[in-house]
Formats: C-alpha cells, structure tokens, sequence
C-alpha cells in the first residue's frame, strides 16, 4: 500500500469542498435557500457538506451508522500525523439507550476527542435508536396519513 501524504484538514477541505463522489446537490425548497449541499461520507452526522462535518477532511470524524443486526455502531477516524495512516475504531453500542449516550459522551467529550460534535452525534444515535426499535418490531412505526 502507498503511504499517504501529510496534509493539512483545511488544505484537503478546499480541495473537495466543490466536488467529490459523496456530494448531493439539492435545488433549494425555497426562495432564500438555494442550492442544497449534502454529503453521504462515513463520518459525516448531519449529512451537510461543510467543514466541520466532513469525514473526509477532518482527521477525526465521528460516525453512528446501522448494522444488519439492527444495531448501532460508533466509529472514531483517527489520523496519526508521524506514520502517515488512518485508523477506524468501531464501538458496538447496542446496549440500553442511557448507557449508550454515557458511552458517546465519554468517547467524544470526555476526552477532549470532538466536544463540538456531541449535539450532532446524540441525534443521529437517537435517530438510529428509534429506527432500530421499529426494525426490531419493538414499536411500531408511524401510520402514513391518508388524504380525505
């Protein structure tokens, strides 16, 4: 495998900031908004196409995502600056919904790893949370309205 190159976040980010493979473009629902730019990345919670959320750009990302098991996984992008490469650490969080947000909390806050993040990564768990109950047919899930 080729080592990769030591780069800067800002400098990979005004690189594929414009263009890149994850990128959604979504014309704007209203008069104000405009172009939507969203991004389907690993690592990226919000599905926005910025800076701060990008998993490609930042050299520590946060990620939950589904398993087939209709559990949750917590992913942590680490990039070690002396040896050139990257690591993913996968954290299976399926246990009770109170310890799994202690986990998050200590995993991103705690210890100083992406503080800026926690809002961002309890929605997406809880999210994630809820569509595994429904999945699981432990709730059932919302009656699509019908029209009169």
């Amino acid at each position: 495998l080729p080592l990769l190159l030591q780069t800067s976040d800002n400098l990979v980010w005004e690189c594929v900031k414009n263009n890149n493979s994850f990128m959604k473009k979504v014309n704007g629902r209203s008069k104000r908004s405009g172009t939507m730019r969203f991004s389907v990345e690993k690592g990226n919670l919000r599905s926005l196409s910025s800076f701060k959320q990008s998993g490609i750009a930042n050299s520590k990302a946060v990620g939950i995502s589904c398993t087939d098991k209709n559990s949750a996984v917590l992913s942590l992008k680490t990039a070690s600056k002396s040896d050139s490469q990257v690591a993913v650490e996968d954290i299976p969080i399926n246990k009770s919904f109170k310890k799994v947000v202690k986990t998050i909390e200590s995993k991103i806050v705690s210890n100083y790893y992406r503080p800026d993040l926690k809002g961002d990564a309890l929605a997406k768990f809880s999210a994630v949370y809820k569509a595994n109950r429904i999945a699981k047919d432990v709730k059932k899930g919302v009656p699509v309205k019908k029209g009169r």
